[in-house]
This record gives structure tokens, sequence and C-alpha cells, in this order.
């Protein structure tokens, strides 16, 4: 196979200011195979994708196309020497005909003029290849986005000599869909194209990939025939611990009232999570546990109405909502703290008090304003409760640290006096006694009766902090462990499985 090197990236390091985003990572691409990417957030697989595009310079490395270095410095210089991305958002003209959008920048011309004929005849031909038949004069915005994705990968192909990056490409298709794009794929594989698939999506990576590259924390951990590497290993490598077993941390509560807070009955959203049933009770902390990609962030923005459902219904106590929206969720006594801080929760321009006091005006409405003084004494509440670390309220928030800033988003929902608070990874690039000091408070607000529902990468933090574990995989809710059965074991089995905890160990959960 050797002989079939197509592409070749050696000692590869990329750095921005107080972050290694890639440190020494090789990577290698062969004539006729898919080649999947994987790692969890932040371990690299852009960074990767961007320095081979030319999106970004590397620090040190090199990197070979066909036997002979090369170096790509922007997007458009990485198509003229063959290599295309097809990104998980659709990077099209809606507006245009099927065949403008496969022409674009290259529309052949005949006696001064552009050649309609022959851009039609040739996007048929194109198309044909991928066995996708359907009018290329329409409107791309005419055709599903499966079929739009379909329309990227056959201009990225036409544009390519032999390297094919898919980004994402299965995140917004059904089952169906999925099943047209993979044969798609095996049949470029077939005519000597080597495939760059990133994917969280395990069942897919085995079901349609030669090799995989596992990268962790900005490091390659290793490269692996996808036959010889079992699920579980895969899992283990990508989170970076193996399948031990751990002791529970968290004294359970005594008692947990029955009553629901929330639950939800069937709530999906086509493309984005299959129909999901869970429920959180007055006191209780519900983790959700999965692989990035596994509709952990997807039921929360169903949930707070970021997002709406297509399907199943929403039960706050008494009320039943089909549909639902962050004003109504906050004045039904939810809050959300969501996973990117920087970029949806804090205001950078603002000060602490007014970063504080935003949730519970919106909740108020425009035309009951909180006076000033309610607004420092509320301030003042919540850095003493919190112990945020800071010279004063009237400091601008952005000059905070990320776990103090985290503790003032925590203090916006809290000012609004939530029945449900739910947490996406809320300790996520923060420093280990912020942490530490977070996961406490936690279990102090859970305590005094607010109920939890958390969202987090770190399978111990969930174990320390939940009462039970609803574990999810490819979008689907594949079941709960509670008591005994809530350990890492159980749950990066269930996660590379798809199965239920151990008999041994299973529980009916809280």
């Amino acid at each position: 196979m050797s002989d079939n090197l197509l592409l070749k990236m050696e000692g590869v390091s990329k750095s921005f200011p107080g972050v290694k985003a890639l440190s020494d990572v090789n990577f290698t691409l062969h004539r006729g195979e898919i080649h999947a990417l994987m790692g969890e957030n932040g371990a690299g697989k852009s960074t990767l994708i961007k320095v081979l595009t030319g999106v970004y310079t590397m620090d040190a490395g090199q990197v070979w196309l066909e036997g002979k270095p090369v170096i790509v410095r922007s997007p458009q210089e990485a198509q003229s020497i063959g290599i295309s991305t097809v990104y998980q958002e659709i990077n099209l003209c809606p507006n245009l005909s099927v065949a403008e959008n496969l022409f674009i920048g290259r529309v052949p011309r005949k006696r001064g003029g552009i050649d309609w004929k022959r851009i039609n005849e040739q996007s048929e031909i194109r198309l044909q290849r991928l066995n996708l038949n359907i009018d290329v004069r329409q409107p791309l915005s005419e055709y599903s986005v499966a079929i739009q994705q379909m329309v990227a990968i056959a201009r990225a192909v036409d544009m390519s000599s032999g390297v094919l990056i898919l980004d994402e490409p299965t995140s917004s298709l059904d089952n169906k869909e999925v099943a047209q794009l993979f044969a798609v794929m095996r049949k470029l594989r077939e005519d000597g194209l080597g495939i760059v698939f990133v994917t969280h999506f395990l069942d897919q990576v085995y079901e349609v990939t030669d090799r995989i590259t596992i990268l962790r924390n900005g490091a390659l951990v290793g490269e692996y025939p996808t036959k010889e590497l079992p699920k579980s290993s895969l899992v283990s490598k990508m989170i970076g611990r193996e399948w031990k077993e751990e002791e529970r941390q968290r004294k359970m509560t005594p008692s947990l009232s029955s009553e629901a807070i929330i639950s939800t009955k069937g709530l999906s959203r086509v493309g984005s999570i299959q129909p999901v049933s869970l429920s959180v009770k007055k006191g209780e902390v519900v983790g959700l546990a999965g692989l990035l990609g596994s509709g952990r962030t997807e039921i929360a923005k169903l949930i707070f109405g970021i997002d709406q459902a297509d399907d199943g219904v929403l039960v706050i106590g008494e009320e039943t909502f089909r549909s639902i929206y962050p004003k109504q969720a906050i004045r039904q006594g939810l809050g959300f703290c969501p996973e990117d801080r920087k970029v949806a929760g804090i205001v950078g321009e603002l000060t602490i008090r007014e970063n504080i006091v935003l949730a519970l005006q919106a909740k108020l409405g425009l035309f009951r304003h909180i006076p000033l003084k309610k607004q420092q004494e509320l301030a003042q509440h919540f850095i003493d409760l919190l112990r945020i670390k800071t010279p004063g309220m009237e400091q601008r928030i952005d000059n905070l640290s990320g776990g103090n800033q985290q503790k003032v988003i925590l203090a916006r929902w809290l000012a609004t006096q939530p029945k449900l608070l739910i947490l996406d990874e809320p300790t996520r690039g923060i420093d280990v006694g912020s942490k530490g000091e977070i996961r406490k408070l936690i279990l102090e607000l859970a305590s005094g009766g607010l109920s939890i529902l958390i969202i987090s990468s770190e399978l111990q933090e969930m174990i320390e902090c939940c009462d039970r574990i609803v574990v999810l995989r490819d979008r689907v809710q594949i079941g709960e462990v509670a008591g005994d059965a809530m350990n890492e074991s159980n749950i990066m089995r269930m996660i590379a499985e798809g199965a239920e905890p151990n008999v041994a160990y299973k529980t009916t959960g809280a």
C-alpha cells in the first residue's frame, strides 16, 4: 500500500497564544482509502485540516503530496494542487442553479458569452458519476440538504486530483441520506481518491472507513486499521482513559422528591436528535453522557427552546409544551449556561454587575427595570456566594479568568431563582482549582433543592456530581445508569457498544 501513498504530513505543530493546538502530529493518506480522523473537542482535528488546506500556516513540519514537498498558503492554493474540502455547512450559493454551483469561478465560454449548453451537459455527467440524476437547471435551494451535499462533493471531486476532505458531512442527514452518501464515498474510493472523513459517529466509522487516526489534546494517539481497532479501544483512546472501575465520590441525596420538575416525552428534531424521554426531579442532578456529536447539547437546546422540536412534548410542572422559546423557558423557571461561554455566554463589554442581571431583566421584561441599588445588591450577593475573584462588580467581565467568568454566568441564572439549571460543559477550559469549586457548588445547589441537568465530557466529573446519567450515542438515547452501575466502565461500554449496562450493575434508576 506504500506505493499508493498520496499524502504525508510529518511533525506538524501549530500554536496560538497560550494554546498548543498541534504537537508533532503525523498523518498519511493513501489512494483508494477512506481514512477517519477522530478525536474529542480540542483534539486538533480542525486545526490539522486547516493547516492542510492553507487556512493556517504550520509552525513546524512538512507536507508531501504525491511524493513532492508542498507548502500550502491558502485554500485556493490547496484547491489548485488537488486538495478539496466539503464542510459541514454547505459552502455553495443556493440562489444559483446546480450547474452554476458546479462551475463557479471556471465557467466555460463560447463566442464571448457563457456556454450554457456545455455547462448543463457537463454538470449532468459529473452528477451521474455519483449516481445522482437531478435537473441541474433548477436552483440549488430546491433540493434537500443531502442533495446539496452531493453537489458540493461533485464540485470538490471535479477540482481534486486525489485528496477529498469531508468535514462532518453526515451531521444533518437522515439514515437514508447517509447510506446514499456512503455509496458515493465507496465509488470515489474505487476510483482511486483518498478521502479524509472527519466525524463523531462511531457506527459510521466502522461502516465505511479503512483506517483511523486518533488525536487527543493536539497530539497523535495513533493510526489503526479500522477492522483491527475494537470500538471499546477507540473510545478509550479518544477520551484518554482505560476502562476501569471508579468509586463513586458523591453521597447520594437521602430522599429525592418524586416530583418531576421537567420531563421530555419523545422530544426529537430531524437531523439533530432522535426521540428522547427523560425527567429531572426536584433537587436531582441528571447527567447527559456521550461523545461529541452524540446529541447532548441538542437535547439542552430543545429543552430551553433555542431549537424547535419536530415531535414530542416538554412537560414543565403541570404544563405541557409542544414548542417553547427561550423567553418562555426563562419565565417557566429554566436557566441555561451554554458550552461556549465566550460566544454564547458572557457579554465582554459589560460589567460583572450588568452580566449578572441580564437574565433576570429578560424575565421581568423591558418595562420593569431593576433599580441600580437592587442590581448592586444582587451582584454583591452572588460575588460573595460564589466567591468570584474581582476587584469590584464594575469590572468588565472579559478581564476575569475563565473560572470566574463561568461563576458570573452561574450567578446570572441563579438570580432568576430557576427550578432547573442546564449546565453545558460548566468546567471546560478552566483551571483545576476552579473546576473543584464549581463541582462543589453544583452539589450545594442540588442539596438546596435546585434541579440540575449537566453535560460534561469528563466522565469522572459526571459520576461525582450526578444522581443518574442518561447515555447517548449517535443522537440516540441508549439508556441510563444510577447507583452502583454509575461507573466509567459501564458508561464507556454503553457508548462504545450501544448497549445497556452489565446486568450485574444495572439499576432501575432514581
